[in-house]
């Protein structure tokens, strides 16, 4: 088992959450300051945009259109030159605020949902998984989720991985050639741990960020621990980028309460150069 240790790379930020590699940056949502921004790797970070609601997942049409999360609107949003407009309206399908999701390579969006009020102090409820295909539809892919998080397809487009945050899991889902439910299976159970975001290397193993325990693992299926990875901050999500996809990026902050991480600004992004690149579609 390797042990790595992170260096802060960007910091000043609330809450950092969402990250994805992508077109030589890491992109990620400053969630309770309200914005897009992107990273280039020795650290410049830019406002691509500023957000209305709380920005959650993000994640590129095949056509280079950017989507976001607005979490508490419970409404995906594309960017249109500089202005976010409606790219689907998910208030009838989510059943509380809007949280991380992934694009497939053909344009199809997963979505997934809190549940119940987290920060409100709601007793933990199952959620929905909601897929929105390029053509507008939007449909349940999948009930009695618990707190589905971060989301991951696989190298072959065949499986979705989620986090299951306080079920303690992975849960792995088969895709149909619709994007549909083929199957559903336990990925991975964590014991204590509580998956926000993950990604995935070419070996088929998961990064895993704990809040709760405060732990960064990458984690094979069926649950075994093959290396961990120590933060400054409380560890959220993580992504493989860089040139060659070898650097873990790790968004990490003191708090995720709302008022609290807009007051104390220790939201930082945290990296490591680890061994195997990343794969997927995050």
């Amino acid at each position: 088992m390797a042990f790595y240790r992170s260096d802060t790379i960007a910091q000043g930020l609330a809450f950092p959450e969402g990250p994805r590699w992508h077109a030589e940056r890491l992109w990620f949502t400053d969630q309770h300051a309200r914005a897009i921004l992107a990273m280039t790797p020795t650290g410049e970070v830019e406002v691509i945009a500023r957000t209305e609601d709380l920005p959650g997942g993000l994640g590129w049409l095949p056509d280079g259109r950017l989507l976001v999360v607005f979490m508490t609107q419970r409404r995906l949003m594309q960017l249109s030159g500089d202005r976010l407009v409606e790219y689907a309206d998910l208030s009838a399908q989510a059943s509380f605020h809007c949280n991380d999701m992934v694009v497939d390579a053909l344009g199809r969006t997963y979505v997934g949902n809190f549940g119940f009020d987290l920060h409100g102090g709601g007793e933990v409820t199952p959620a929905e998984i909601i897929r929105i295909d390029g053509d507008g539809t939007i449909e349940v892919f999948a009930q009695d989720v618990i707190f589905p998080n971060g989301s991951v397809i696989t190298p072959a487009a065949d499986t979705l991985l989620v986090a299951e945050t306080f079920a303690h899991r992975i849960s792995a889902f088969g895709l149909d050639v619709r994007g549909g439910m083929a199957w559903r299976r336990i990925w991975a159970d964590l014991g204590e741990q509580t998956p926000d975001g993950i990604c995935m290397d070419a070996e088929d193993a998961l990064w895993i960020a704990s809040p709760v325990t405060g732990t960064v693992s990458r984690v094979k299926q069926g649950g075994a621990v093959l290396d961990q990875c120590a933060t400054r901050g409380t560890p959220y999500a993580c992504m493989l980028g860089g040139a060659d996809r070898r650097t873990l990026y790790v968004c990490t902050a003191e708090t995720d309460d709302p008022a609290q991480a807009v007051q104390r600004m220790s939201g930082r992004i945290e990296q490591v150069r680890v061994t195997l690149p990343g794969a997927g579609l995050p």
